[in-house]
């Protein structure tokens, strides 16, 4: 006697479960050009590495003798896997059965991958579609009753979820529709990814039409919408794109706050010296540059990730490594506003401040900052509210910080360009343009009563401008000690892989204490 006929059993409740919806929904998922919650993980994961957590959950259908004859498996799929042979947790939603609502779900599996991450300390990745577990109008009528968010019993879900955001990386992708608490799950990460075929909203097209807005599915919540609205992070034309997106942001990260971010093996020189520095930066002051180039010159190559490219786009945000050791880089985009930090840049500065500190990620800023947004627009935007969140953000982070003055430091927004009060590395390139009003518009303003009596204003405000910008050169400053170091553009990737060196052993493990990460 064994237990044979048992494991036959669950061999059989098994393949029901891997039948998902069944062959017919399987069918119209892949023929949209979706794959289904299997192959997503399958593809994700490292190879033969999934180990699944109550892969047979669900509803059975018995005949008259009790015996087995379906089950309709619950439509989240989780458990373990790996990725570049680190373990993560992955919690999936299954669009074939009742297209990921509530009414086919156990609400227990979502919950125990949360709960999995958070007392595992590991990093949780989400592959969500369609409501993402929440509910329909049709689960008042499949329960017998109305759910009551927030109701008894209702907010663990909620409560690891914030919990997590400040323990575990947090990965979420969009691949489909996504609605509701679907929405809520994409947005509460530390990185969301979405396909260009997807939409996410907080109500879909047949609720807002009831607000007199007819709209189809991407005019309301598409990719182009959610990415530059800061809702989702980025944009790809495949799942697979969105795979590989995923797997390299947790390349960068340790799988928790209680470790350091892994250092790599770097084949970069960090003396390496790139003539193209030299002139990266024009002259001409209103003439504009590339950003993006000067970055991928100085950290190593091929290292830097941007992250939230349509979204607060006079800050470049992304990761990176100096000599294999990962940083968090923010950097000017004179391209748009010519840098000026605007409602929407000061809030990616946050997040990403947040992020840095939570973990464990040195500073670099490579500035060109001209202030923050000035006019009408900027007001009624509250740009200044936001500007001095940004600034508390940044002087409450005690990560390791250095700053390249690349061009403009001006006004308020200048001066948030390294923590108060405590020391961080600094260097200015000798393009680096500085003070507390930009000459353009302060002359006029300062000199009025000079400028009105002369003969020539014209001729009285060059004479000015060209006086005060002879003051104005970052050699005078230098002689002050208003500012460290002047230096060649060439040396700034050598000086700041000796800041990631230096920063190594001051980074402590342990969850953040000044502050509360913030998707």
């Amino acid at each position: 006697m064994n237990w044979k006929p048992e494991l036959d059993e669950l061999a059989r409740r098994e393949a029901l479960a891997r039948a998902m919806g069944g062959v017919d929904k399987v069918k119209r998922q892949r023929d949209q050009g979706r794959l289904t919650v299997r192959e997503r993980i399958d593809k994700l994961l490292d190879p033969e590495s999934f180990h699944e957590i109550g892969a047979i959950s669900g509803t059975g259908e018995y005949d008259e003798n009790g015996e087995l004859t379906n089950v309709t498996p619950a439509n989240c799929v989780f458990g373990r896997g790996r990725v570049e042979r680190r373990t993560v947790v992955v919690v999936g939603d299954d669009f074939t059965v009742r297209g990921g609502s509530a009414d086919a779900s156990i609400s227990a599996k979502p919950l125990m991958a949360e709960e999995m991450a958070h007392d595992f300390r590991l990093p949780i990745i989400r592959l969500i579609e369609g409501s993402g577990g929440g509910g329909s109008v049709k689960t008042i009528e499949t329960k017998g009753a109305a759910n009551l968010p927030g109701g008894i019993g209702g907010t663990r879900w909620y409560a690891y979820t914030a919990k997590n955001l400040s323990r575990v990386p947090v990965v979420a992708l969009g691949l489909g529709s996504v609605a509701g608490l679907g929405a809520a799950r994409l947005a509460a990460s530390h990185y969301s990814v979405m396909t260009k075929t997807s939409a996410m909203f907080v109500a879909g097209p047949p609720v807002v039409k009831r607000l007199g807005q007819d709209l189809g599915k991407r005019e309301l919540g598409g990719a182009d919408i959610q990415t530059r609205a800061g809702a989702v992070d980025h944009a790809v034309d495949t799942e697979e794109e969105a795979f590989a997106c995923a797997r390299r942001f947790l390349s960068y990260l340790p799988a928790s706050v209680y470790e350091l971010p892994p250092t790599t093996r770097c084949d970069d020189d960090p003396q390496r010296a790139e003539e193209s520095l030299l002139s990266a930066v024009p002259r001409n002051r209103r003439q504009v540059y590339k950003m993006r180039p000067i970055i991928n010159a100085v950290v190593d190559e091929g290292s830097f990730f941007e992250i939230g490219a349509n979204f607060g786009r006079p800050i470049i945000v992304g990761l990176a490594r100096l000599q294999g050791r990962a940083v968090l880089v923010l950097a000017g985009d004179p391209f748009h506003y010519g840098g000026s930090w605007t409602a929407d840049a000061c809030q990616k500065v946050v997040r990403w401040v947040d992020f840095a500190e939570t973990f464990h990620l040195p500073v670099v800023y490579l500035m060109d900052c001209p202030g923050f947004m000035i006019g009408l627009e900027a007001e009624k935007a509250a740009t200044i509210r936001h500007g001095v969140r940004a600034m508390a953000a940044v002087n409450q982070s005690t990560v390791p910080w250095c700053t390249v003055i690349v061009r403009n430091s001006f006004g308020v927004a200048g001066v948030v360009h390294q923590p108060a009060d405590r020391f961080s590395l600094r260097y200015a390139w000798p393009s680096a343009y500085w003070g507390s009003l930009p000459l353009e518009g302060g002359i006029e303003a300062a000199y009025r009563a000079e400028i009105d009596a002369a003969e020539d204003g014209e001729a009285k405000l060059k004479e000015i401008e060209e006086r005060l910008n002879r003051l104005r050169s970052p050699f005078r400053s230098a002689e002050k000690f208003w500012v460290e170091e002047i230096i060649d553009p060439r040396k700034t990737r050598s000086l700041l892989c000796e800041f990631a060196r230096l920063a190594e052993p001051l980074r402590t493990p342990g969850p953040p204490t000044s502050m509360t990460t913030r998707p």
